[in-house]
């Protein structure tokens, strides 16, 4: 199955870190994405695929949505994972409030252009909100146009607190 179809389904829904077919297909679906050009080009390293959803599971502010293909009707046993989107709850001072950081976004490139990233945004934009953070950041490469316009549909922007300052860069310093 590669696309929707009117008997398909997508059901978005949160992962369950402690379910063993749900964290084979977070780290599937990572490291698809690790593999893909726009994730680095290199596979996830063997231990990380060991261990990231049990690391992830000890964090509790670490919370994924995973998007799901379900031919109608169908147990879930039947589904297959078509998207993944791997969240961490960060504090805004300013605000004085939790945040969200969307880290991860995944979809599985037969499925793209399904807006199947705006569901699961949709999503986490749900979670956030119970967990009274007070908006979502998230990094995107520039040459990542067609996710730059589907992050943009859902409301996002570049990060400026005065025009005369300029946007937001993001950096970072590997540690040894």
């Amino acid at each position: 199955m590669t696309q929707t179809s009117a008997r398909t389904r997508i059901l978005v829904r949160p992962v369950d870190y402690g379910d063993p077919s749900d964290a084979a297909a977070l780290v599937e679906l990572l490291d698809g994405y690790a593999q893909d050009m726009a994730g680095g080009g290199e596979p996830l390293a063997v231990g990380v695929k060991q261990g990231l959803a049990q690391a992830l599971h000890q964090r509790p502010q670490a919370f994924s949505v995973m998007a799901w293909a379900q031919d109608q009707p169908s147990a879930r046993g039947a589904e297959i994972p078509v998207g993944l989107i791997n969240c961490f709850e960060g504090f805004s001072t300013f605000a004085c409030k939790p945040l969200v950081n969307v880290h991860d976004v995944v979809v599985v490139p037969a499925w793209r252009g399904q807006r199947i990233a705006q569901r699961m945004l949709q999503e986490v934009a749900v979670m956030a909100r119970s967990r009274g953070a007070c908006k979502l950041t998230l990094e995107v490469l520039s040459g990542n146009l067609s996710a730059i316009r589907s992050y943009e549909r859902e409301g996002f922007a570049a990060y400026m607190l005065d025009p005369q300052m300029g946007s937001a860069q993001f950096f970072q310093k590997y540690l040894d």
